[in-house]
């Protein structure tokens, strides 16, 4: 049973100047998770506020566990749970408060929202912390509040818009914990994220979106079977770059692709180990030393660069934190 259909979604801002959804359509299993991989401004957070009925789309239909998200929002919220890529906490509250108001906004008795609250602060290791005013809690303890509220109703689909945004890894990890527990207990689970690791982790599908449309859909493995089989990447000096690349093509007989912030070039190979040494020679007489030479299997990364032409953000913030570190522009 598809728990979430979305079909032909279009919506544009500025008077139509800018196309955020594009004839997006996609559909989401019951009990399933669906991670919506996409750059900044591709349709992601767009695509989620229609189906969690806080937007209107300009055409197009979609359904939430078989209702229509236009005609019958409030049927469709009391069903759904939604964190956003911020924590929509109330940092003069305490955890324990912030829970309660959201239970009682959702129309739970006093009792109720307590024990509800009780539940959900032990889930989410922060009884410790339940008494404390949010200002003092870090940001992974903050964005494990937002996830709590949003189940407060116990819902049957949730969506998270980026949920790990900001967190550093051992927050990361601590939430992807806590998502994976939550599929365990048969929520269906729309996640839109630019990592492009998480999506490996924790989804069953994968849906990669740019300017607002869905251009590949599949598993993790079959998305980097697109790519094919090992790949050749090399990091070489900017000096060497374009005569690297021509040998590279020459070899592997296929266009390869350049990552111009970090001057790695890849490209897929039939032959890995033969091609390696084909490499080694070409280069060697050819005077260019690698700064880094290897055999990869298909990452979500290399699919990603394949489909768009280009890196994911957290790539780019990497390489740019680095210049920066140098003394270089960002």
């Amino acid at each position: 049973m598809k728990s979430i259909v979305a079909e032909d979604l279009k919506k544009t801002y500025r008077n139509g100047q800018v196309k955020a959804l594009d004839g997006l359509s996609l559909d989401v299993e019951e009990g399933t998770v669906l991670g919506i991989l996409g750059p900044n401004g591709s349709g992601k957070t767009t695509t989620v506020r229609i189906l969690a009925t806080l937007l209107q789309p300009d055409s197009g239909h979609a359904t939430v566990g078989g209702i229509d998200v236009v005609k019958n929002p409030k049927a469709v919220r009391e069903i759904i749970g939604l964190s956003g890529q911020y924590a929509a906490v109330d940092e003069t509250l305490t955890g324990w408060d912030n829970l309660v108001m959201f239970g009682r906004l959702y129309h739970l008795s006093a009792a109720q929202a307590n024990a509800r609250a009780t539940e959900l602060l032990e889930q989410f290791s922060l009884t410790d912390a339940a008494r404390r005013p949010i200002k003092t809690f870090s940001g992974g303890m903050r964005r494990r509040l937002d996830l709590a509220a949003s189940l407060i109703i116990r819902p049957k689909v949730l969506f998270l818009d980026e949920p790990t945004t900001g967190l550093d890894p051992r927050g990361r990890m601590e939430m992807w914990g806590v998502i994976e527990e939550l599929v365990k207990e048969g929520v269906t689970l729309l996640l839109t994220t630019q990592y492009l690791d998480e999506a490996d982790q924790l989804a069953d599908d994968i849906a990669v979106i740019d300017r607002g449309q869905v251009i590949a859909r599949g598993t993790s493995d079959a998305l980097k079977s697109q790519v094919g089989g090992e790949r050749l990447e090399l990091v070489v000096a900017e000096s060497d770059i374009s005569s690297a690349q021509e040998i590279i093509n020459r070899l592997t007989h296929s266009a390869s692709t350049l990552d111009v912030g970090l001057r790695k070039i890849s490209a897929p190979v039939a032959n890995g180990s033969q091609s390696l040494i084909e490499v080694i020679r070409e280069f060697d007489t050819a005077k260019i030393h690698p700064l880094d030479l290897a055999l990869k299997r298909p990452s979500l990364d290399d699919v990603f660069m394949a489909l768009t032409g280009h890196v994911a953000e957290e790539a780019v913030a990497e390489t740019n934190e680095k210049k920066r570190k140098r003394g270089g522009k960002k």
